[in-house]
């Protein structure tokens, strides 16, 4: 019984037969110094450079995964801003356009766009709002800075806010993005 109970505050007992030391890669030397044999020696390098390349194929595919998703960034980031600076060139072109729209419209409201003058208008027209052009800017709509230009201002009994009443000239925007404010003429109180 005393030795059972030796046995147990002892406690449990490991023994690490490991040929290759897991912290360092080295071969373990056995108590006398020397590898066990000779073919135990060769299967521990051999071992030992199993480990190495298995380590080194984990770096690779690390690195490989990193350079992947550095590339997936780049090209989204490429995508990005080439759609920006596609936006960007045919809101230039709008803004260009935009007096002969106003010129189409001036012809409208006096009855001078007839015929194929009419058609190549419309058609115009049509085009532009089809790539993304917009016009806004009517009466009795809420006045909003942000999209209107105020040239005059009227007082106006019954208004409770700032309305648009006359629209000078129409705004345009592509989007989000304002290309020329529509000026107006405002009603308050």
């Amino acid at each position: 019984m005393t030795q059972e109970f030796d046995q147990r505050d002892e406690g449990v007992r490991v023994n690490d037969k490991r040929r290759i030391d897991p912290d360092t890669f080295e071969v373990r030397q056995t108590s006398s110094g020397e590898p066990q044999s000779e073919i135990d020696a060769e299967a521990t390098v051999i071992e030992a450079e199993v480990v190495g390349i298995e380590a080194k194929v984990a770096e690779l595919t690390s690195d490989l995964q990193r350079v992947h998703a550095e590339y997936a960034n780049y090209r989204k980031r490429v995508d990005r801003d080439w759609e920006v600076n596609r936006q960007s060139a045919i809101g230039s072109v709008f803004v260009e356009l935009l007096p002969i729209l106003d010129d189409i419209d001036r012809a409208r409201e006096h009855g001078e766009l007839n015929g194929a003058f009419k058609t190549m208008g419309e058609n115009l027209e049509a085009i532009l709002t089809k790539i993304g052009l917009e016009k806004f800017g009517a009466a009795e709509e809420p006045f909003d800075p942000n999209m209107h230009e105020a040239l005059a201002s009227e007082e106006v009994e019954g208004v409770t806010e700032p309305t648009v009443i006359a629209v000078f000239q129409p705004g345009y925007r592509q989007g989000e993005r304002i290309l020329r404010p529509a000026r107006v003429s405002v009603a308050g109180t």
